[in-house]
């Protein structure tokens, strides 16, 4: 199956599965910038996995890209929700050429349900297989607010292998930002991260706690107690 097939066999799994009130509810959740199929995750991430079985094991990386840049070009928002998960689960068959896509994705038809996922699922982890983490470094200073919010997030599944000094670097160069996508984002990271060190997190917060946004503080430490 090539990836035109592939987007064709998505499309009539979407469409047989339909459900007009679904699809009203959740656009109006997205505050209707993006039509929808109206089909749930559960059973949107069950047609995804059936269809993607019908394309290759191990997609190449134009093959990838073929089939995302469709989707990403087409209008309901489960084309978008497959297509961040299918770069997911093969992002290590993209080549070092995908970055500059992967930003294009960010910047397009941006909210932060498509951004988040690729942040953490896509961008971070293929940045650390490739050895160019550092290109987060130029996206954190960025004018675009998803950008910088993708740049803040990519470590969010990073655990013991966070970069640390990256991580607080980040939050403390947005920390004067007054967006709340990028000030919900640092938090997020922080707290995120302090599942894995909460005392290295703790700290960072008392010591700069005056640097940031009351919602960051609050984001960042919500599930940890202040230090003594």
């Amino acid at each position: 199956m090539n990836p035109a097939e592939l987007v064709t066999a998505l499309s009539d799994a979407y469409k047989a599965n339909a459900d007009d009130k679904q699809a009203s509810e959740m656009s109006a959740y997205m505050r209707d910038q993006f039509p929808f199929f109206g089909i749930k995750a559960v059973q949107r991430r069950a047609l995804d996995r059936d269809v993607a079985g019908r394309g290759p094991g191990r997609p190449e990386h134009h093959y990838l890209i073929k089939v995302v840049k469709d989707c990403w070009g087409r209008g309901e928002r489960e084309f978008q929700y497959f297509a961040v998960d299918y770069m997911r689960k093969h992002y290590r068959r993209l080549d070092a050429s995908f970055l500059d896509l992967g930003r294009e994705l960010v910047v397009t038809k941006a909210w932060w349900d498509t951004v988040d996922g690729l942040a953490a699922g896509v961008i971070g982890p293929f940045v650390r297989a490739q050895g160019t983490v550092e290109a987060m470094d130029t996206w954190v200073k960025a004018d675009n607010v998803w950008v910088v919010r993708t740049a803040l997030l990519h470590q969010l599944a990073a655990k013991e292998d966070t970069d640390v000094e990256r991580l607080f670097t980040y939050a403390l160069q947005r920390s004067a930002d007054t967006d709340f996508f990028i000030r919900k984002a640092i938090g997020w990271s922080l707290r995120q991260y302090g599942r894995t060190d909460p005392t290295a997190v703790k700290r960072f917060v008392a010591a700069n706690e005056q640097a940031f946004a009351p919602l960051v503080v609050r984001e960042a430490m919500k599930h940890l107690q202040p230090s003594s």
